[in-house]
């Protein structure tokens, strides 16, 4: 299944997507989650009530506007150098332990909107990457448990201003400026994903593939992920977790090519679909 926050009429609502429609849950639901977390966290209790073709009561999403599914995370956390062609692109060697920094929460983005490019840089580069979104609270899961914990799956572009980036060890500031994380367009179900380390993935600017990989490449699958993290915090429903990106950031070409207003880029997961934002300045 598909779900999505989208916005009508300047109203924001929860949607099954279903083709080219999306079914607002006001439409099927008599008392509607508020929001995509606590929709996460009743799921068990609401998923049988959306196990019906409900199309005639959609919307055609050309007249809507999706959103991040998740448009404010508790937690946006990520991980470096986790495929090896970007660790080679890079100079690194291949990490002994895995490399977490954190996004802040307000750099979640919706899937089609602009993106900026602050005033502060012109290093802004793309990274295409698989988004897992946690289902299920929990601390020290293992790896085998891992896969229970996740609620589904979405595109995500960890748009990193690289001068701000390596300004510091932390990576936190130079990953975390406004509208620097879309996701979307929507989530994928885990059950209907299934083995997510199987996908195509790529990143293309202006028509132009830049990255082109497949998730079986991660260093750190998504299992390992959720074992490492879950030994130091609780995991809670609405979690955001970017996977890693592979290789082919304007970074790591020679010369470097970074992105300017007016490029566009699509970022794009063989079965989650895709997301696209064209660069602004920023006001």
């Amino acid at each position: 299944m598909k779900l999505a926050t989208f916005e009508k009429a300047g109203t924001r609502q929860l949607g099954v997507i279903l083709g080219e429609r999306v079914v607002p849950l006001s439409a099927v639901l008599s008392h509607p989650p508020a929001d995509m977390i606590e929709l996460i966290r009743a799921w068990d209790a609401i998923r049988s009530s959306l196990d019906t073709d409900f199309a005639e009561a959609g919307l055609p999403l050309s007249e809507v506007a999706l959103l991040a599914p998740v448009p404010r995370p508790g937690k946006v956390l990520a991980i470096g150098l986790n495929y090896a062609d970007h660790i080679a692109e890079t100079g690194n060697k291949v990490p002994e332990n895995q490399l977490w920094f954190s996004k802040a929460s307000t750099s979640i983005h919706g899937p089609f909107d602009p993106i900026e490019v602050p005033k502060v840089s012109r290093q802004v580069d793309y990274e295409v990457e698989l988004v897992a979104v946690i289902g299920k609270a929990g601390r020290h899961i293992s790896r085998d448990r891992a896969p229970e914990h996740v609620f589904g799956y979405c595109v995500g572009n960890d748009v990193s201003v690289r001068d701000w980036q390596r300004q510091t060890p932390q990576w936190v500031l130079g990953k975390s400026f406004d509208t620097h994380g879309p996701i979307g367009p929507w989530i994928t179900t885990a059950d209907e994903v299934g083995e997510p380390h199987r996908l195509d993935i790529c990143c293309m600017v202006n028509g132009e593939v830049r990255q082109s990989s497949n998730t079986k490449h991660l260093v750190f699958n998504v299992w390992a992920q959720i074992e490492h993290l879950s030994k130091v915090m609780t995991l809670e429903p609405g979690d955001i977790i970017f996977t890693g990106t592979p290789g082919g950031v304007g970074l790591a070409r020679k010369p470097p090519v970074f992105l300017a207003a007016g490029d566009t880029v699509r970022c794009e997961i063989e079965e989650l679909g895709f997301i696209e934002g064209v660069m602004v300045n920023e006001a």
